[in-house]
């Protein structure tokens, strides 16, 4: 009775079911709306399925999927209307991740979802999903420069939001946030 080798199907459901809620956070970061990030992260994950024999040899398959995932946001972002702001991002209450209540995440959502997709994806890879310039340049296909400024003028632009700056104010002053 040895090891049983999973086949290609198991290993690609191993790995979407091992990746699902880092595919659904980071694609909820990029869109800033539950429905649209679902879209995306089963988009990603159909994408995924077809390249799955080269994903799998890739020495990293996270960065080869969050490739996938930028590209298809970027498709969508372009062919869309221009993007319409709302006053607040919708509570995602009930969900696992413990901060879906918190007043703090709601601004910070808010904040992010006005910035240009391209700094968001800058900010969010680079800040939420600490990867390095190099690996952020990889997943938005562009220059280490590039996504430099994109996350300084991302940054600079959320550190006028007036909800995020009080917070931040709140948080420098010893409040506990």
């Amino acid at each position: 009775m040895g090891d049983k080798q999973l086949g290609p199907d198991d290993e690609f459901r191993a790995f979407i079911v091992g990746a699902w809620p880092w595919l659904l956070r980071t694609a909820y970061l990029l869109t800033g709306d539950q429905h649209a990030a679902e879209d995306l992260a089963q988009s990603a994950a159909e994408r995924t399925c077809a390249a799955w024999s080269k994903v799998r040899r890739a020495d990293d398959p996270h960065s080869y999927v969050r490739r996938i995932m930028i590209n298809q946001h970027a498709r969508r972002w372009r062919r869309q209307a221009p993007e319409v702001l709302v006053e607040s991002v919708p509570d995602t209450a009930g969900r696992e991740d413990g901060y879906a209540r918190s007043d703090q995440r709601r601004v910070l959502m808010t904040a992010l979802a006005t910035l240009p997709p391209r700094q968001r994806q800058a900010v969010v890879l680079r800040h939420w999903e600490d990867l390095t310039d190099s690996q952020a340049a990889a997943a938005m296909g562009c220059s280490t420069g590039a996504v430099r400024s994109h996350a300084a003028k991302g940054i600079a632009r959320l550190r006028h939001t007036a909800g995020l700056k009080e917070l931040t104010d709140m948080t420098h002053v010893g409040g506990a946030v």
